[in-house]
């Protein structure tokens, strides 16, 4: 199994708690108490019903239902996810503990749901792992794409890492279909304009192949 990471970042101390001073806080509606500075930029701390890991969970659903849906109806996902063969599952998650999800490969370039608890021991043979509520929380609101991350250490691939690097560019293609032009922008590394109807399209499909999924219908 190949672990794929880059070169360790500090992250500094800065102090917390609700008295806590020197940390402006950009994000609106989360406690200062939450916030710690890396690299120079606020990072919501890790706490089980903090407005970051409840967003952060709420987004880990949202890709992997998007991700199912976008490889049934866009045919430039299904070429690139068509190596996969039957039953290889890919996992998402945050260190330690979550949240996350995992989709299996069908065979064909589609992905479906995976059942099965998301740490069990060799449950996945790819997992994208967070190593922290804050990195998450950073890719998550697009404020960060998902290349930009891996290179900041924040992200690791346990597994294939040339499979990591199709799932990335999947990612990479989701976002560009399902999020407005200026904040796709940000979110992707290399941004390929789509034509406006066909991007519509397609969006529309995503959305509601997730929607559906999240109703039980597989």
């Amino acid at each position: 199994m190949t672990h794929l990471t880059c070169p360790t970042h500090r992250i500094p101390h800065t102090g917390s708690g609700p008295h806590s001073h020197g940390i402006d806080n950009p994000i609106r509606g989360i406690a200062l108490a939450d916030v710690a500075n890396v690299k120079g930029k606020p990072m919501i701390l890790a706490s089980r019903l903090s407005p970051a890991r409840l967003y952060v969970a709420l987004m880990m659903q949202i890709v992997g239902r998007g991700l199912v849906a976008a490889s049934r109806c866009d045919g430039v996902m299904r070429k690139e996810l068509v190596a996969l063969p039957p039953g290889y599952r890919i996992a998402m998650t945050v260190d330690p503990d979550g949240p996350g999800f995992m989709v299996e490969a069908a065979g064909d370039g589609r992905l479906r749901l995976a059942s099965g608890r998301m740490g069990a021991t060799g449950a996945a043979h790819l997992t994208i792992r967070f190593k922290h509520i804050a990195h998450a929380f950073l890719v998550m609101s697009f404020q960060e794409g998902t290349a930009q991350a891996f290179a900041n250490d924040r992200m690791v691939a346990d597994g294939d890492v040339a499979i990591a690097t199709r799932l990335v560019r999947c990612l990479n293609r989701m976002e560009s279909i399902i999020l407005p032009a200026f904040i796709a922008r940000r979110a992707v590394k290399r941004y390929t304009p789509t034509p406006l109807l066909h991007k519509l399209g397609l969006a529309l499909r995503i959305y509601a192949g997730a929607a559906l999924t999240l109703l039980g219908f597989h």
